[in-house]
């Protein structure tokens, strides 16, 4: 596909069209979102099928994320838009979602197509991600039917302790010591919700939410609560991680299928476009 435009309203011929994507994916079998040459990627399955058959007819153009997963990571809430020059009406989006989906692979499905409002952008728009982490710390807990989607924990966790724990790093931190530094690309994020609950059967599900991610910085976060919560560390231990800004070797990074994008939160539409042009700000600031 071709490089992704800006939407140019609804009337005329040949006018571009942003429809918004609303879909879900079992990781596993995916070497992550993005597209990479001989490799099975969400984006590299889903362009196929809207190359062949786009909204309206048109010519559809990039797919642009909302978060882009690692392999082996779910997504429950993931949202994607594409622009596409139509000179027709855009169509029955929901019988097109139904047709896409027949031609998906079951692992890869579509909840939603919507013409998005004005000043959407899925990846520049979002306000907030937030993910689940899940993990089964006793032998009780470990069932085969959720290996693909929890982590197998060999030591019992103190949920308290953890969550004594998390709630040092909420806020606006440089979250460097929990990054995969890029270069040019900054590492300070605004952490809103980082706590630990059990559910019904038990298994340890931390809820991890902020206005966006760096590389790695979720799972590093989890390795580094783990670490508290067996008592291979203290509590006091992450806050001095966290102020010393540098990755450190018994920070490690959990496997990523325990991981799951739950949500994607958007402001009113109203406010879409003046996210969109502030998030860009901030980006191109640290670039």
């Amino acid at each position: 596909m071709t490089e992704p435009a800006h939407p140019t309203g609804e009337g005329g011929l040949g006018h571009v069209v942003r429809v918004r994507i609303d879909l879900s994916y079992d990781g596993t079998d995916f070497a992550g979102w993005a597209t990479q040459p001989d490799q099975r990627t969400v984006q590299g399955t889903l362009e196929d099928v809207v190359r062949r058959h786009p909204p309206g007819g048109g010519q559809p153009r990039h797919l642009v994320v909302a978060g882009r997963t690692d392999a082996g990571v779910h997504a429950r809430g993931q949202v994607a838009h594409v622009d596409v020059r139509i000179g027709e009406p855009v169509g029955d989006l929901a019988r097109l979602a139904g047709r896409w989906n027949r031609m998906l692979p079951a692992d890869l499905r579509v909840h939603r197509l919507a013409v998005a409002p004005d000043g959407f952008d899925a990846r520049f728009s979002a306000a907030r991600r937030r993910y689940s982490y899940r993990v089964a710390d006793a032998v009780a807990l470990a069932d085969p039917l959720r290996r693909r989607d929890t982590l197998w924990h060999g030591r019992s966790l103190d949920l308290d302790a953890m969550n004594r724990a998390a709630a040092a790093l909420l806020g606006e931190h440089d979250f460097a010591a929990f990054c995969r530094r890029r270069p040019n690309a900054t590492t300070v994020r605004a952490l809103l919700r980082l706590d630990w609950a059990r559910d019904a059967d038990g298994v340890a599900v931390a809820t991890v939410e902020a206005d966006a991610f760096c590389h790695s910085m979720v799972r590093s976060l989890i390795g580094a609560l783990l670490a508290v919560g067996d008592g291979r560390r203290e509590v006091a231990w992450l806050p001095d991680v966290l102020v010393g800004a540098t990755r450190l070797p018994d920070v490690q990074v959990v496997a990523p299928h325990g991981l799951c994008l739950e949500q994607v939160g958007y402001p009113p539409d109203d406010e879409l476009a003046a996210r969109a042009r502030h998030t860009r700000r901030v980006r191109e600031a640290s670039s």
